[in-house]
């Protein structure tokens, strides 16, 4: 049997928009880890913070998202008192700062916030879904790739055991999925081209496009930036040839015509 070709999204900011989800986890994951004290010095707003919401497309890994969440409820922070600006252009610096100020490891946020998420459907799992949206014309139009003969896969930095639910209420059945745990997407998108065709990548994250076209082994994928996404505001500038920006309306159209 002759396997079809792939088209491969990200999930977060292509597939559903979590941003209600993000910072109720996020939220909840600093509760959960915070000392006594701390949670005397800091309070958390119920609604997202503008700051949670405008860092979002700087988020690469789920743990940074609860460094956000004690940043934007710290009003001592450097980014309450330097503002977003600063903040976001030292993204890297400043959430590797804060990781030594809270005495926090990424590895003890992802495990902590994957464990806020399964309380979290353990309790009321109707509620943690109802925090996820997703694009519904992005949802119908995978639904409708077999048509065209071919297949999906779904590359995200999310843990496999999260997108998988997410998934299956959306009625979406894609191929193949890979999570945190499978690798960087660029390794991954390495061992997928030896095995599959790969029709196009879809990401929200203009930096992650970028390192795809930095390997010389996958210059062969038309990558696609989703003008829906979590994007910066300068993503859609100047971008380069190899990388299109795709609406909602191209989305509509068979593949084919995409480039």
């Amino acid at each position: 049997m002759i396997e079809k070709p792939l088209l491969v999204l990200d999930f977060d900011g292509v597939i559903v928009d979590g941003i209600k989800e993000y910072w109720s986890s996020s939220r909840q994951t600093c509760l959960n880890i915070f000392s006594s004290k701390e949670k005397e010095i800091i309070s958390f707003s119920s609604e997202i913070p503008l700051a949670f919401k405008a860092m979002r497309p700087w988020v690469h890994k789920g743990w940074e998202m609860v460094v956000l969440a004690a940043e934007c409820s710290n009003k001592t922070s450097k980014l309450n008192l330097k503002g977003l600006q600063y903040f976001s252009k030292n993204y890297q610096t400043e959430c590797s700062l804060a990781l030594k100020k809270w005495g926090w490891t990424p590895f003890q946020l992802q495990e902590a916030l994957n464990q806020t998420r399964r309380e979290a459907i353990s309790n009321n799992f109707n509620q943690w879904l109802n925090f996820h949206q997703p694009f519904s014309l992005v949802t119908q139009r995978l639904k409708t790739l077999e048509k065209e003969g071919i297949e999906f896969a779904v590359l995200t930095t999310k843990s496999i055991e999260f997108t998988n639910k997410l998934l299956a209420c959306f009625d979406l059945q894609p191929k193949l999925v890979f999570g945190h745990e499978s690798g960087s997407k660029v390794d991954v998108l390495n061992e997928l081209l030896q095995k599959r065709i790969i029709r196009g990548f879809i990401e929200d994250r203009r930096t992650t496009l970028e390192k795809v076209l930095e390997d010389s082994n996958l210059k062969s994928i038309p990558c696609y930036l989703a003008s829906w996404g979590y994007l910066k505001p300068q993503d859609r500038n100047n971008l380069p040839s190899s990388i299109k920006l795709l609406n909602l309306d191209t989305l509509r159209e068979p593949i084919s015509k995409w480039s």
